[in-house]
């Protein structure tokens, strides 16, 4: 504020002159010099050679219209050169800053500072950019106010050394003074970075014991969510608890609930996990634990550290099994799973995934989780009798169903809950269709995969003779096929796209539980890859799956099942093959299905598996719900940015035999009376040759009723597709098929 009243003054002298001099007896206010410097042109003028100096100077440019400001530590009696200066232009004489600031804060606010000269100098200084509040606090509550810590002290800490550099040493003195009274201790001076340890020590001791000063709880608060300050935060708590692994303040023999529910300590939240995972089946004080759960799970601090479990542990505690024992028939399961049980499924999944490698902390959730699955598979096996899939020819229907150009995203082992998960990230202005496909037994990929893309029930290994199989029952629409990763932002030729996916799968069969860290990757994958689809130009994007999968987490040898078989079998993790029917399996499901030498199948009851020689954790080809519900999603654009005047090609019939080396489009906008608040719509053609795209025009406009020609060679291309796509939407409105006659030339047709 200073240097806006410094200003001022100064302004008045040179609305008539331009030369004020700036006379600073007792050189108190030279700070304010560089910040003067960059608006008016300062000089110092302290004996007569630089007197004499700087009135040559400032002649020597006239006339000009720089504002020149002549600072001075010399009283005006003693002047010689620019004594002149001060007697026709006139001078602002400070003999004592702080009487000057004083006068300055009384006009102002008619109020009366009454502070030290020291202390009102350094509150001078600081007052550079504030405005009149900054007094107002001062007149009312003190020194105190000079620096506001609250937003002084998280610069500091973050970079004590960037910081020193800001403030001279009076008021670094100052600052230091007051963070010491802040700190309850004796200044003493020390090295900056000192300093700023001491602040965090303090800072987290106070979380730690729920006792923390307000204004350091501020600091945290803003230092968390700072993205200026935040590559400092987890040094200072790495080497806050590498001092404090021992010390009391997170000591596990002290009441662990007495601790602000926004600390940094994930060591506090696994003492948490423990205490509560010792009750998880006592009711009673499942209700006192949760409130302090919902607490901490809206805690922004605690997310912006990374800790995020606790969403997942209130789903577990918060679900309420009572309804299961109403599930009356197969249906009401399906819907009681795709409504509900679903979420218990992510809860363990990120549980797993978070603290798999601490069983001590995990095994009591592990174990309520699978309880309340006992409890949902009673239901679900007793009505699985019967149990018919309807994931054959899917893709088949999808075609025969959608005349529009959409794309299909076909993964391997992308359960229904985590279809879920995707969902919630894809933008809401798209149209989101939430439905289910039942997988085939058992839920293996090459056996659900054939059904997926062969309508004809036939199982086949080969990826490639699936997608051939495809194509011939589909001879008169284009069917491109890429990998999901190779999706861009530029739309293939065909009215259709299928993506395959198989990362989930393979990495589950690979690395089993160590898969799991992978998981919100690919989901982030299928959010960009739909986005991009929809902005590309696909009117609807489905998601689908061969089968989902278990998670069977940590296994003691008790628990895997090793059934009594007779004759020749295959054992797998979740499924049984036999050739003879097994009298010593009545307790499984049985399914009668012919599989190479195989006429039975056999399927656990539980979520349990088979002993076989392989690594457990991520499995599939079994009966759960978790392995043969899979996602039938499907986002649609609806609110669409550009035109509805429809617009196609008039002369497709001539572009079919084309002589010579040009060829002509001729495009013709709708006249319908239908449209008449379409008046024009932006478009552009895009060229593809073997379903690989060669080149785009430019946006052009299309006017109602009126027909626009575009003229291109084949550039060595014997037959080109070209389709006319809306320049915002890139919504396909019309596609044609250019030919090139190499046996006549008649020198064009048009």
């Amino acid at each position: 504020m200073i240097d806006l009243w410094l200003k001022e003054d100064l302004e008045e002298i040179f609305s008539k002159n331009i030369v004020a001099v700036f006379i600073d007896e007792h050189t108190d206010a030279e700070f304010i010099l560089d910040i003067l410097n960059k608006t008016f042109n300062v000089h110092r003028a302290n004996s007569e050679i630089e007197e004499l100096h700087v009135k040559y100077l400032i002649e020597k440019e006239q006339p000009t219209a720089t504002k020149h400001v002549i600072y001075t530590n010399l009283v005006k009696d003693d002047l010689k050169y620019i004594r002149e200066y001060c007697e026709v232009n006139g001078c602002l004489d400070i003999r004592h800053l702080e009487n000057y600031i004083k006068g300055k804060v009384h006009k102002a606010l008619n109020l009366n500072i009454n502070m030290p000269k020291d202390e009102l100098i350094t509150a001078a200084k600081v007052s550079i950019g504030k405005d009149l509040s900054y007094w107002m606090d001062l007149c009312h509550k003190g020194a105190s106010e000079i620096f506001d810590l609250e937003k002084e002290l998280l610069p500091f800490i973050h970079d004590p050394a960037l910081f020193t550099k800001k403030y001279d040493e009076q008021l670094l003195t100052t600052f230091y003074q007051k963070v010491n009274e802040l700190l309850g201790q004796e200044y003493i001076k020390k090295p900056a970075q000192t300093l700023a340890d001491e602040i965090v020590a303090k800072m987290f001791d106070g979380l730690a014991c729920d006792d923390c000063d307000s204004i350091l709880e501020s600091v945290y608060v803003h230092w968390l969510n700072s993205k200026e300050h935040e590559g400092s935060f987890e040094k200072y708590l790495t080497n806050y608890l590498s001092k404090n692994s021992n010390a009391n303040v997170l000591d596990s023999n002290n009441d662990i609930w007495n601790i602000n529910v926004n600390h940094p300590f994930k060591l506090i939240d696994e003492q948490w996990l423990k205490a509560i995972g010792q009750d998880i089946n006592n009711k009673a004080l499942i209700p006192n634990h949760l409130a302090r759960i919902t607490q901490r799970d809206q805690s922004k601090q605690a997310q912006s550290v990374n800790i995020t479990f606790w969403a997942d542990v209130k789903v577990l505690l918060e679900f309420d099994d009572k309804d299961i024992g109403y599930l009356s028939t197969r249906e009401e399961c399906i819907e009681f799973y795709t409504k509900y049980f679903y979420k218990l499924d992510t809860a363990i999944r990120n549980l797993y995934t978070e603290f798999l490698n601490t069983p001590e902390i995990l095994a009591p959730y592990q174990d309520y989780y699978k309880h309340l699955v006992d409890v949902f598979f009673d239901k679900w096996f007793k009505y699985l009798e019967g149990y018919q899939e309807n994931q054959t020819g899917i893709l088949q229907r999808i075609i025969n169903e959608n005349s529009q150009k959409i794309a299909i995203i076909v993964g391997d082992g992308v359960a229904y809950e985590l279809a879920c998960e995707v969902s919630k990230k894809v933008s809401d202005n798209f149209k989101f269709t939430n439905d289910i496909i039942m997988a085939d037994l058992p839920s293996l990929t090459v056996n659900n995969m054939s059904r997926i893309y062969m309508a004809n029930g036939m199982v086949d290994k080969v990826q490639k003779k699936r997608e051939t199989y495809l194509t011939k029952q589909n001879p008169s629409s284009d069917i491109d096929y890429v990998l999901l990763d190779d999706v861009n932002n530029e739309a293939l030729s065909g009215q259709y796209l299928i993506c395959t996916y198989k990362d989930i799968d393979d990495m589950g069969d690979k690395l089993n539980n160590k898969a799991l860290k992978f998981f919100p990757q690919a989901v982030e994958t299928f959010t960009n890859k739909i986005t991009t689809l929809l902005n590309s130009g696909y009117q609807k994007v489905f998601l689908i799956t061969d089968h989902g999968f278990v998670l069977t987490g940590m296994l003691s040898e008790a628990d895997k099942i090793t059934p009594t078989l007779n004759g020749q079998n295959h054992v797998a993790e979740r499924y049984i093959r036999t050739v003879d029917k097994q009298q010593s399996l009545d307790s499984y499901v049985e399914i009668e299905k012919q599989y190479e030498e195989f006429n039975y199948n056999y399927f656990s009851k539980t979520m349990n598996p088979f002993k076989t020689p392989s690594v457990y954790g991520f499995a599939h080809g079994g009966a759960a719900p978790q392995e043969l519900i899979t996602p039938y999603f499907c986002w649609e654009r609806t609110a669409e940015t550009g035109g509805s005047l429809n617009a196609k090609f008039t002369n497709k019939a001539d572009l079919k035999n084309v002589s010579g080396e040009l060829y002509l489009l001729k495009i013709k906008a709708d006249d319908s009376e239908d449209n008449i608040f379409e008046m024009e719509r932006k478009v552009y053609l895009v060229k593809f040759c073997d379903s690989k795209p060669i080149g785009k025009s430019d946006v052009f406009t299309l006017k109602r009723g009126e027909t626009t020609t575009k003229e291109f060679t084949f550039d060595g291309n014997n037959e080109i597709e070209v389709q006319l796509l809306d320049a915002l939407t890139k919504e396909q409105l019309d596609k044609a098929v250019v030919k090139k006659n190499n046996d006549r030339d008649l020198g064009g047709l048009f």
